[in-house]
């Protein structure tokens, strides 16, 4: 299927490793010209490279912090200077501060900081400064990256899921406010995918990845690519009239029927 994203430009967090890294992989092979962002200027650089080599669209690297208030203003800058704009917004964030703790465990002020700066207010940042490059070009995506633990609570999850709910509400506000300029904004909520890519204390043991499989109906983890699939199908085309939604990609583990 041609997703008729041909040619557009899009923005890409935390896109140097992980999901980021094949989620701006899986919209470039669609001819999207991408701007990644992330801390990391030599893995971010090595992470373009590796783009246009094998996709051969247009890749700009911008190395800074979702935290920055400078540094956001300077991919902005960059983005309006480079591409004169943007269509496609992927906000893509860090975890939580492992390892998670019980709900009643969680009693260090510190992490509730940390997670609420790096999973909900370096969004609200990113958002607030660029989505208005997308305003007066009739046309725009904005996909937030969150968890299907804001549908259905995960054990010691809270310290994620509180701000990735909050990310939620964000959006769902943003898209009754932006959708009369033909910008559509949604949400893909992602659990019990494969992280086998990951090195520490992020990864899933053997014994943690059998306990989840039996999670889902599929019997399965879920794969990047299927998550990266239903990001590029949220940016293309074809998905101009889902707007203030969230997509689930648990293989079936949330139960409630709405």
């Amino acid at each position: 299927m041609d997703l008729g994203i041909n040619n557009k430009v899009a923005l890409v967090t935390a896109s140097s490793a992980g999901m980021g890294r094949n989620i701006a992989n899986a919209l470039a092979a669609e001819g999207v010209n991408m701007v990644l962002f992330a801390r990391t200027a030599d893995k971010l650089e090595a992470v373009a490279e590796e783009i246009r080599q094998k996709h051969h669209v247009k890749v700009v690297a911008v190395a800074g912090d979702m935290l920055e208030r400078a540094d956001v203003e300077r991919l902005s800058a960059t983005i309006r200077e480079v591409f004169g704009g943007l269509d496609i917004l992927v906000l893509n964030t860090g975890r939580a501060p492992n390892p998670l703790r019980a709900t009643l465990e969680e009693t260090e002020e510190e992490r509730w900081h940390e997670a609420y700066r790096n999973q909900l207010w370096g969004a609200i940042q990113v958002a607030k400064s660029v989505v208005p490059l997308m305003v007066g070009r009739g046309w725009g995506r904005v996909i937030a990256i969150t968890s299907a633990s804001v549908k259905q609570p995960m054990p010691h999850h809270s310290l994620s899921t509180v701000f990735r709910a909050g990310v939620t509400a964000y959006m769902k506000h943003l898209a009754n406010e932006v959708g009369s300029m033909g910008i559509t904004v949604n949400c893909v909520a992602p659990a019990l995918i494969d992280t086998s890519h990951r090195s520490g204390s992020a990864a899933y043991t053997p014994a943690q990845s059998e306990a989840r499989k039996k999670l889902t109906p599929l019997g399965r983890m879920g794969t990047q690519e299927e998550v990266c699939g239903v990001v590029a199908f949220l940016a293309s085309m074809q998905a101009g009239f889902v707007t203030g939604s969230t997509i689930q990609v648990e293989g079936g583990m949330i139960g409630a029927m709405i």
